[in-house]
């Protein structure tokens, strides 16, 4: 029973993982763009609206489609003297509830990546790799200076786009993309290198 819940929860994480790399690398055009701008709409609409009116506006949009269908259909069925029914029955006896076993399962994988991302700070922070946690400082300092010139709306909208579009231009151009990264790479280790070499007690220090 245990491993049929295990075997479960992997084959989840891989349908997750599988949707999700489906959608950033385009491969249904017409979903990504209906996720993509969708998200997009909505945190530009972020930056001129609050999100309680952008809910509300967007609220009202739904409303006024479905409200004007329904009174055209109705008028519809009572110039044809037709008894159609309600024209959004099929989606009225659409099971929409979560179920539990789905709840359960995408709750683990959540909670396992919170607990992960738990375990990594503290490894930082109570400097386990004295090499990793000044490269978390550092990276740290260089977030006081993104924050500085972004709000986090502005980050999130840049975050959006390069998601989207990172993946696919790393599929069309990886040889290139990755001579580059790999030259970077190398200069980084070179660098650190130095300053270990340098610096006292600076070679990989673990806490006892």
């Amino acid at each position: 029973m245990e491993n049929n819940s295990v075997d479960e929860k992997k084959s989840a994480a891989k349908l997750w993982k599988t949707q999700v790399v489906d959608l950033l690398y385009w491969r249904d055009v017409k979903a990504t763009g209906v996720v993509f701008g969708a998200a997009l709409l909505l945190l530009l609409s972020l930056t001129s609206c609050s999100i309680v009116s952008v809910c509300s506006y967007i609220g009202l949009a739904l409303l006024s489609v479905t409200i004007c269908f329904r009174i055209y259909k109705g008028i519809l069925q009572a110039i044809q003297k037709s008894d159609d029914g309600h024209p959004f029955k099929q989606f009225l006896d659409q099971e929409v509830a979560l179920s539990e076993d789905m709840v359960h399962k995408y709750s683990d994988l959540v909670l396992a990546k919170i607990n992960k991302g738990i375990c990594e700070l503290r490894r930082l922070f109570l400097v386990e790799d004295l090499i990793d946690s000044i490269k978390f400082a550092v990276l740290m300092w260089i977030l006081t200076y993104v924050g500085s010139l972004f709000n986090g709306l502005t980050i999130l909208i840049l975050s959006l786009v390069g998601l989207f579009s990172c993946p696919i231009v790393y599929e069309k151009h990886q040889a290139q993309i990755d001579h580059y990264l790999a030259l970077v790479n190398n200069q980084v280790k070179d660098v650190v290198g130095k300053i270990q070499a340098k610096v006292p007690g600076m070679k990989r220090v673990k806490a006892e």
